[in-house]
């Protein structure tokens, strides 16, 4: 049997939890186990407002964690993250799914995470007053915590930042993999490059291979060719039962040379 326990902070919830419980916030993963009667003996959950709310301070944006992708849909401050949760499942999903629990979702789920790794978001975790990168959270999840904001900061260009989901059934069809680039430009030529995959490993990868063939270069048809060339270097993309790791490998670059020839086209 599964009990719920309700706590008024995150600080609270995160003293509360153990071996033996689960978070519980928008509950799109959490529910399904309840349902199958393999959750944990304790779920705990938290009414603190600040979870649901956005917060702007100049271009620096403070997402709550249990923010979900509808309330992006609804925010003109995250306007540039819109393409992304738009492609987050359908209706019902949207309106459960939370940015802090897509963090912690694994493929084909958690899409939204590979956004937030291209645009370098940071994540304060419950009790704590500093940011840590969001790349710490997906390097070890099981050690992260419970997770209280992510701070992401806006694009100055809106034409830098670019994603691309890739599925088999459109629209709202579970990912082979998903995209995200973000691609600053100085002078027409790009400055700190950050290509992230989902679906190449066991959570959000930066493709180092193809952020080197792209820094400090322009958008052109040669760059966005070395770049295509160069996507899974590192990477060691896993065999499920939506695709083989073969087969992510072979298409990745198509994707990226894809979703960079749109983005040069802006």
């Amino acid at each position: 049997m599964t009990t719920v326990e309700t706590y008024r902070t995150m600080e609270e919830a995160s003293h509360a939890m153990g071996g033996d419980a689960a978070y519980l916030g928008g509950g799109t993963l959490v529910m399904r186990a309840v349902n199958e009667g393999t959750a944990p003996a304790r779920l705990i959950r938290v009414t603190d407002p600040g979870l649901t709310q956005i917060r702007a301070s100049g271009d620096r944006i403070t997402i709550g964690a249990g923010v979900t992708m509808a309330d992006v849909l609804a925010s003109r401050d995250l306007d540039f993250l819109h393409p992304v949760a738009r492609l987050i499942g359908g209706p019902q999903v949207r309106n459960m799914a939370t940015v802090a629990g897509n963090l912690f979702a694994d493929h084909p789920y958690g899409d939204f995470a590979t956004a937030l790794l291209a645009l370098d978001a940071q994540v304060t975790g419950a009790g704590q007053s500093g940011a840590r990168p969001v790349a710490e959270v997906l390097r070890n999840r099981d050690r992260a915590g419970l997770i209280a904001a992510v701070e992401v900061t806006r694009p100055r260009d809106r034409r830098a930042f670019g994603f691309l989901k890739v599925s088999r059934v459109k629209p709202k069809g579970v990912s082979v993999l998903s995209i995200a680039a973000h691609l600053p430009r100085e002078g027409g030529r790009i400055r700190n490059a950050r290509v992230v995959f989902g679906a190449m490993g066991p959570a959000p990868l930066r493709s180092a291979g193809a952020e080197r063939a792209l820094e400090g270069h322009a958008i052109d048809a040669r760059s966005i060719a070395d770049a295509a060339a160069a996507a899974t270097e590192g990477l060691e993309p896993p065999t499920d039962q939506i695709a083989s790791g073969w087969y992510r490998r072979e298409v990745a670059g198509v994707h990226l040379k894809r979703l960079l020839t749109e983005m040069e086209q802006r």
